[in-house]
Protein backbone atom coordinates (compact mmCIF):
# COMPACT_ATOMS: atom_id res chain seq x y z
CA UNK A 1 0.00 0.00 0.00
CA UNK A 2 1.42 3.36 -1.08
CA UNK A 3 0.37 6.45 0.89
CA UNK A 4 0.73 10.15 0.09
CA UNK A 5 0.56 13.09 2.48
CA UNK A 6 -0.46 15.95 0.21
CA UNK A 7 0.70 19.10 1.98
CA UNK A 8 3.70 18.70 4.31
CA UNK A 9 3.00 21.74 6.44
CA UNK A 10 2.46 21.92 10.19
CA UNK A 11 0.04 18.99 10.42
CA UNK A 12 1.18 17.09 7.34
CA UNK A 13 4.75 16.85 8.61
CA UNK A 14 3.62 15.32 11.91
CA UNK A 15 1.04 12.98 10.39
CA UNK A 16 3.38 11.83 7.64
CA UNK A 17 6.29 11.26 9.99
CA UNK A 18 4.36 9.23 12.55
CA UNK A 19 2.71 7.08 9.87
CA UNK A 20 6.15 6.48 8.37
CA UNK A 21 7.45 5.48 11.81
CA UNK A 22 4.75 2.78 11.88
CA UNK A 23 6.41 1.21 8.81
CA UNK A 24 3.95 2.37 6.15
CA UNK A 25 5.24 3.33 2.70
CA UNK A 26 4.66 7.09 2.69
CA UNK A 27 5.62 10.10 0.57
CA UNK A 28 5.27 13.60 2.00
CA UNK A 29 4.39 15.81 -0.99
CA UNK A 30 4.89 19.56 -0.87
CA UNK A 31 5.35 22.43 -3.35
CA UNK A 32 8.02 24.03 -1.14
CA UNK A 33 11.23 22.56 -2.53
CA UNK A 34 13.30 23.81 0.41
CA UNK A 35 10.94 22.00 2.75
CA UNK A 36 11.16 18.82 0.65
CA UNK A 37 14.96 18.99 0.68
CA UNK A 38 15.10 19.54 4.44
CA UNK A 39 12.76 16.61 5.10
CA UNK A 40 14.84 14.30 2.90
CA UNK A 41 18.20 15.44 4.21
CA UNK A 42 17.49 15.93 7.92
CA UNK A 43 14.25 14.01 8.54
CA UNK A 44 10.99 15.34 9.94
CA UNK A 45 11.67 17.04 13.24
CA UNK A 46 8.74 17.29 15.67
CA UNK A 47 9.10 19.59 18.66
CA UNK A 48 6.77 20.90 21.35
CA UNK A 49 4.56 18.34 23.07
CA UNK A 50 6.53 15.59 21.31
CA UNK A 51 10.24 15.70 20.56
CA UNK A 52 11.50 13.32 17.90
CA UNK A 53 13.16 13.15 14.51
CA UNK A 54 11.95 10.64 11.92
CA UNK A 55 13.48 9.82 8.54
CA UNK A 56 10.91 10.35 5.79
CA UNK A 57 10.53 10.36 2.02
CA UNK A 58 9.49 13.76 0.63
CA UNK A 59 8.74 14.77 -2.96
CA UNK A 60 7.82 17.82 -5.00
CA UNK A 61 4.68 17.34 -7.14
CA UNK A 62 6.85 17.57 -10.28
CA UNK A 63 8.89 14.56 -9.14
CA UNK A 64 6.06 12.07 -8.57
CA UNK A 65 6.42 8.65 -10.20
CA UNK A 66 4.33 6.31 -8.02
CA UNK A 67 0.66 5.37 -7.94
CA UNK A 68 -0.96 6.07 -4.57
CA UNK A 69 -3.62 3.94 -2.90
CA UNK A 70 -4.43 6.47 -0.17
CA UNK A 71 -3.93 10.24 -0.22
CA UNK A 72 -4.34 12.25 2.97
CA UNK A 73 -5.12 15.81 1.88
CA UNK A 74 -3.68 18.36 4.32
CA UNK A 75 -3.20 21.46 2.17
CA UNK A 76 -5.02 24.71 2.88
CA UNK A 77 -8.37 24.84 1.12
CA UNK A 78 -7.14 27.71 -1.05
CA UNK A 79 -4.78 25.19 -2.69
CA UNK A 80 -7.21 22.25 -2.98
CA UNK A 81 -7.80 22.47 -6.72
CA UNK A 82 -4.17 22.88 -7.78
CA UNK A 83 -2.84 20.23 -5.38
CA UNK A 84 -5.39 17.59 -6.34
CA UNK A 85 -5.05 18.32 -10.04
CA UNK A 86 -1.30 17.68 -9.77
CA UNK A 87 -1.79 14.25 -8.18
CA UNK A 88 -4.67 13.00 -10.36
CA UNK A 89 -2.35 11.21 -12.83
CA UNK A 90 -0.94 9.23 -9.90
CA UNK A 91 -4.25 7.78 -8.69
CA UNK A 92 -5.90 4.56 -9.84
CA UNK A 93 -9.65 3.91 -10.04
CA UNK A 94 -9.76 2.50 -6.50
CA UNK A 95 -7.53 5.14 -4.89
CA UNK A 96 -8.97 6.97 -1.88
CA UNK A 97 -8.52 10.66 -1.10
CA UNK A 98 -9.19 11.42 2.56
CA UNK A 99 -9.52 15.15 3.17
CA UNK A 100 -8.31 16.17 6.62
CA UNK A 101 -8.63 19.88 5.89
CA UNK A 102 -10.43 22.53 7.89
CA UNK A 103 -13.93 23.59 6.94
CA UNK A 104 -16.31 21.60 4.73
CA UNK A 105 -14.13 20.68 1.72
CA UNK A 106 -15.61 17.33 0.68
CA UNK A 107 -17.86 18.77 -2.03
CA UNK A 108 -14.95 20.42 -3.86
CA UNK A 109 -12.67 17.41 -3.34
CA UNK A 110 -15.24 14.97 -4.73
CA UNK A 111 -15.85 17.22 -7.75
CA UNK A 112 -12.15 16.87 -8.65
CA UNK A 113 -11.31 13.25 -7.82
CA UNK A 114 -14.82 11.75 -7.92
CA UNK A 115 -17.24 11.14 -5.06
CA UNK A 116 -16.50 7.41 -5.19
CA UNK A 117 -12.85 8.13 -4.31
CA UNK A 118 -13.55 10.67 -1.54
CA UNK A 119 -13.80 10.19 2.20
CA UNK A 120 -13.69 12.91 4.82
CA UNK A 121 -12.09 13.42 8.19
CA UNK A 122 -11.29 15.91 10.91
CA UNK A 123 -8.09 16.48 12.89
CA UNK A 124 -8.39 16.91 16.65
CA UNK A 125 -5.01 18.51 17.37
CA UNK A 126 -2.99 21.55 16.36
CA UNK A 127 0.52 22.32 15.19
CA UNK A 128 2.69 25.20 14.07
CA UNK A 129 5.10 25.09 11.14
CA UNK A 130 8.41 26.36 12.52
CA UNK A 131 10.67 26.15 9.47
CA UNK A 132 11.62 23.74 6.67
CA UNK A 133 11.38 20.19 8.02
CA UNK A 134 10.34 21.25 11.54
CA UNK A 135 6.82 21.26 13.00
CA UNK A 136 5.75 22.07 16.56
CA UNK A 137 2.99 19.97 18.13
CA UNK A 138 1.02 22.52 20.17
CA UNK A 139 -1.63 20.20 21.61
CA UNK A 140 -0.80 18.07 24.63
CA UNK A 141 0.40 14.70 23.35
CA UNK A 142 -1.96 12.78 25.62
CA UNK A 143 -4.86 14.59 23.93
CA UNK A 144 -3.48 13.58 20.53
CA UNK A 145 -3.32 9.94 21.59
CA UNK A 146 -6.98 10.03 22.65
CA UNK A 147 -8.62 12.30 20.06
CA UNK A 148 -6.46 12.53 16.94
CA UNK A 149 -8.98 11.99 14.11
CA UNK A 150 -12.58 11.35 13.11
CA UNK A 151 -13.16 9.84 9.65
CA UNK A 152 -16.15 8.63 7.69
CA UNK A 153 -17.62 7.77 4.33
CA UNK A 154 -19.75 10.53 2.81
CA UNK A 155 -22.78 8.21 2.84
CA UNK A 156 -22.17 7.07 6.41
CA UNK A 157 -21.41 3.43 5.54
CA UNK A 158 -18.72 1.42 7.34
CA UNK A 159 -16.46 0.08 4.60
CA UNK A 160 -13.22 -1.86 4.33
CA UNK A 161 -11.39 1.23 3.12
CA UNK A 162 -12.54 3.40 6.04
CA UNK A 163 -11.31 0.68 8.40
CA UNK A 164 -7.96 0.70 6.59
CA UNK A 165 -7.74 4.48 6.91
CA UNK A 166 -8.49 4.19 10.62
CA UNK A 167 -5.73 1.61 11.01
CA UNK A 168 -3.22 3.90 9.30
CA UNK A 169 -4.21 7.03 11.25
CA UNK A 170 -4.16 5.13 14.55
CA UNK A 171 -0.38 5.29 14.10
CA UNK A 172 -0.64 8.98 15.03
CA UNK A 173 -3.39 8.84 17.64
CA UNK A 174 -6.84 7.36 18.12
CA UNK A 175 -8.98 7.56 14.98
CA UNK A 176 -12.74 7.30 15.41
CA UNK A 177 -14.96 6.09 12.56
CA UNK A 178 -18.23 8.02 12.36
CA UNK A 179 -21.45 7.49 10.43
CA UNK A 180 -22.11 11.23 10.63
CA UNK A 181 -19.07 12.85 9.04
CA UNK A 182 -21.17 15.88 8.06
CA UNK A 183 -22.00 16.52 11.70
CA UNK A 184 -18.36 15.98 12.65
CA UNK A 185 -17.16 18.46 10.03
CA UNK A 186 -19.63 21.08 11.27
CA UNK A 187 -18.42 20.48 14.82
CA UNK A 188 -14.85 20.93 13.66
CA UNK A 189 -15.96 24.01 11.72
CA UNK A 190 -17.32 25.42 14.98
CA UNK A 191 -13.98 24.74 16.64
CA UNK A 192 -12.29 26.72 13.87
CA UNK A 193 -14.77 29.59 13.56
CA UNK A 194 -14.51 30.23 17.30
CA UNK A 195 -10.95 29.93 18.57
CA UNK A 196 -9.14 29.92 15.22
CA UNK A 197 -11.19 32.89 14.08
CA UNK A 198 -10.50 34.83 17.27
CA UNK A 199 -6.82 33.84 17.32
CA UNK A 200 -6.40 35.13 13.76
CA UNK A 201 -8.35 38.31 14.53
CA UNK A 202 -6.49 39.14 17.72
CA UNK A 203 -2.99 37.84 16.92
CA UNK A 204 -2.91 35.60 19.98
CA UNK A 205 -3.01 32.02 21.25
CA UNK A 206 -6.13 30.08 22.16
CA UNK A 207 -5.17 30.56 25.80
CA UNK A 208 -5.22 34.33 25.35
CA UNK A 209 -8.75 34.04 23.96
CA UNK A 210 -9.84 31.94 26.95
CA UNK A 211 -8.49 34.56 29.33
CA UNK A 212 -10.28 37.59 27.84
CA UNK A 213 -13.89 38.42 28.71
CA UNK A 214 -14.84 40.11 25.44
CA UNK A 215 -13.08 37.47 23.38
CA UNK A 216 -15.09 34.77 25.14
CA UNK A 217 -18.37 36.65 24.69
CA UNK A 218 -17.54 36.76 20.99
CA UNK A 219 -16.60 33.07 20.92
CA UNK A 220 -19.93 32.15 22.52
CA UNK A 221 -21.85 34.09 19.86
CA UNK A 222 -19.74 32.74 16.99
CA UNK A 223 -20.48 29.20 18.19
CA UNK A 224 -24.18 30.00 18.52
CA UNK A 225 -24.35 31.37 14.97
CA UNK A 226 -22.50 28.33 13.59
CA UNK A 227 -24.87 25.90 15.33
CA UNK A 228 -27.97 27.79 14.17
CA UNK A 229 -26.73 27.79 10.57
CA UNK A 230 -26.07 24.03 10.76
CA UNK A 231 -29.58 23.49 12.15
CA UNK A 232 -31.04 25.48 9.25
CA UNK A 233 -29.74 22.67 6.99
CA UNK A 234 -31.00 19.93 9.33
CA UNK A 235 -27.45 19.12 10.43
CA UNK A 236 -26.89 18.14 14.04
CA UNK A 237 -23.39 18.60 15.38
CA UNK A 238 -21.63 15.37 16.32
CA UNK A 239 -19.95 14.62 19.62
CA UNK A 240 -16.19 15.09 19.57
CA UNK A 241 -13.69 14.36 22.34
CA UNK A 242 -16.63 12.93 24.28
CA UNK A 243 -18.38 16.32 24.28
CA UNK A 244 -21.78 17.33 22.88
CA UNK A 245 -21.14 20.61 21.05
CA UNK A 246 -24.88 21.19 20.61
CA UNK A 247 -24.71 22.33 24.25
CA UNK A 248 -23.07 25.58 23.09
CA UNK A 249 -26.22 26.93 21.42
CA UNK A 250 -27.37 30.00 23.36
CA UNK A 251 -30.85 30.72 24.71
CA UNK A 252 -29.82 34.33 25.39
CA UNK A 253 -26.73 36.33 26.32
CA UNK A 254 -27.02 35.46 30.00
CA UNK A 255 -26.62 31.81 28.97
CA UNK A 256 -22.97 32.44 28.05
CA UNK A 257 -21.78 31.99 31.63
CA UNK A 258 -23.23 28.46 31.62
CA UNK A 259 -20.96 27.47 28.72
CA UNK A 260 -17.60 28.66 30.03
CA UNK A 261 -16.57 25.46 31.83
CA UNK A 262 -17.18 23.56 28.56
CA UNK A 263 -14.91 25.92 26.60
CA UNK A 264 -12.12 25.71 29.18
CA UNK A 265 -12.29 21.92 29.40
CA UNK A 266 -12.15 21.40 25.62
CA UNK A 267 -9.75 24.17 24.61
CA UNK A 268 -7.39 24.49 27.57
CA UNK A 269 -5.22 21.56 26.31
CA UNK A 270 -4.77 23.59 23.09
CA UNK A 271 -3.99 26.86 24.89
CA UNK A 272 -0.55 27.25 23.30
CA UNK A 273 -1.92 26.95 19.79
CA UNK A 274 -1.97 29.83 17.32
CA UNK A 275 -4.49 29.46 14.50
CA UNK A 276 -3.11 28.40 11.14
CA UNK A 277 -4.89 31.45 9.68
CA UNK A 278 -2.79 33.65 11.97
CA UNK A 279 0.35 31.81 10.89
CA UNK A 280 -0.64 32.57 7.29
CA UNK A 281 -1.15 36.27 8.10
CA UNK A 282 2.30 36.38 9.70
CA UNK A 283 3.80 34.87 6.55
CA UNK A 284 1.72 37.17 4.30
CA UNK A 285 0.01 34.15 2.73
CA UNK A 286 -3.68 33.76 1.76
CA UNK A 287 -5.82 32.54 4.66
CA UNK A 288 -8.72 30.09 4.74
CA UNK A 289 -11.09 32.69 6.21
CA UNK A 290 -13.54 32.34 3.28
CA UNK A 291 -13.72 28.59 3.96
CA UNK A 292 -14.12 28.94 7.74
CA UNK A 293 -16.06 31.92 9.13
CA UNK A 294 -16.88 32.98 5.58
CA UNK A 295 -18.52 29.61 4.93
CA UNK A 296 -20.85 30.13 7.90
CA UNK A 297 -21.70 33.62 6.63
CA UNK A 298 -22.42 32.33 3.12
CA UNK A 299 -24.56 29.42 4.26
CA UNK A 300 -26.32 31.68 6.75
CA UNK A 301 -27.24 34.14 4.01
CA UNK A 302 -28.70 31.29 1.96
CA UNK A 303 -30.89 30.12 4.86
CA UNK A 304 -31.68 33.56 6.37
CA UNK A 305 -29.70 33.05 9.58
CA UNK A 306 -27.91 36.18 10.80
CA UNK A 307 -24.17 35.78 11.47
CA UNK A 308 -22.85 39.20 12.60
CA UNK A 309 -19.96 37.90 14.72
CA UNK A 310 -18.69 35.63 11.93
CA UNK A 311 -18.94 38.61 9.56
CA UNK A 312 -16.84 40.74 11.90
CA UNK A 313 -14.17 38.02 12.05
CA UNK A 314 -14.11 37.93 8.24
CA UNK A 315 -13.80 41.71 7.97
CA UNK A 316 -10.87 41.88 10.40
CA UNK A 317 -8.93 38.95 8.90
CA UNK A 318 -9.59 40.03 5.31
CA UNK A 319 -8.42 43.56 6.16
CA UNK A 320 -5.20 42.21 7.68
CA UNK A 321 -4.72 39.96 4.65
CA UNK A 322 -5.24 42.87 2.26
CA UNK A 323 -2.81 45.10 4.15
CA UNK A 324 -0.38 42.20 4.65
CA UNK A 325 -0.13 43.23 8.27
CA UNK A 326 -0.48 41.14 11.42
CA UNK A 327 -3.56 42.05 13.49
CA UNK A 328 -3.30 44.12 16.68
CA UNK A 329 -4.75 42.53 19.81
CA UNK A 330 -5.54 45.82 21.54
CA UNK A 331 -7.01 47.43 18.45
CA UNK A 332 -9.20 44.49 17.51
CA UNK A 333 -10.40 43.46 20.97
CA UNK A 334 -11.75 47.03 21.15
CA UNK A 335 -13.64 46.37 17.91
CA UNK A 336 -15.29 43.34 19.48
CA UNK A 337 -16.04 45.27 22.68
CA UNK A 338 -17.55 48.18 20.75
CA UNK A 339 -19.57 45.79 18.59
CA UNK A 340 -20.91 43.93 21.63
CA UNK A 341 -21.85 47.18 23.37
CA UNK A 342 -23.36 48.84 20.29
CA UNK A 343 -25.40 45.85 19.13
CA UNK A 344 -26.98 45.20 22.51
CA UNK A 345 -25.04 42.04 23.39
CA UNK A 346 -23.82 43.68 26.60
CA UNK A 347 -25.57 41.90 29.41
CA UNK A 348 -24.41 40.79 32.82
CA UNK A 349 -22.40 37.60 32.40
CA UNK A 350 -20.57 35.89 35.26
CA UNK A 351 -17.02 35.05 34.14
Amino acid sequence: MKIAILGAGSLGTIVGALITKANYNVDLIDVNKANVDALNQKGAEIIGSLNTNISVSAKHPKDLNDIYDIVFLLTKQVYTKTSLTSILPFLHTKSTVCTLQNGIPQELVSSIVGRERTVSGAVGFGATWEREGVSRLTTEFETVRKYAFDVGELDGKITNRINTIKQVLDSVGHCEITKNIGGVKWTKLLMNTTFSGMSASLNCTFGDVLNNTYAMKSVANIADETIKVAHSYNIKLAKMQGKNFEFLELKNQKDISNKLDFYHEVWRPHSKLKASMLQDLEKKKPTEIDFINGYVVKKGMQSNVHTPFNKLICQIVQDSEKKQKSPSFNENIKKFKDFIDKEGYKQTVQF
